[in-house]
């Protein structure tokens, strides 16, 4: 564990600077916005108009790797209606 760490801590800052960008950019890229595309769809997907659904589309096709990890989690099953009898 600690040659990993001196490993580490012998690269230089740059290359540090980037990981880290890469990383966060990677993160973001793949679990936190396709993460609020979900939420998004899953609370417009009904009442959108046709403007709002080529929108929805683009960021569907945009952050597809994304919304693929995410796929397992995903529900797009209409809720359930109430039948007043």
């Amino acid at each position: 564990m600690d040659t990993i760490i001196d490993a580490i801590a012998s690269l230089p800052q740059d290359t540090l600077i980037v990981a880290v960008l890469y990383l966060g950019l990677s993160l973001l890229y793949l679990l936190i916005i396709p993460g609020f595309v979900y939420f998004y769809l899953n609370s417009r997907w009904y009442v959108a108009s046709s403007f709002e659904r080529a929108f929805m589309y683009f960021l569907m096709f945009f952050f597809f790797p994304g919304v693929l990890l995410l796929s397992p989690f995903l529900n797009f099953r209409p809720k359930r209606r109430q039948v007043n009898s």
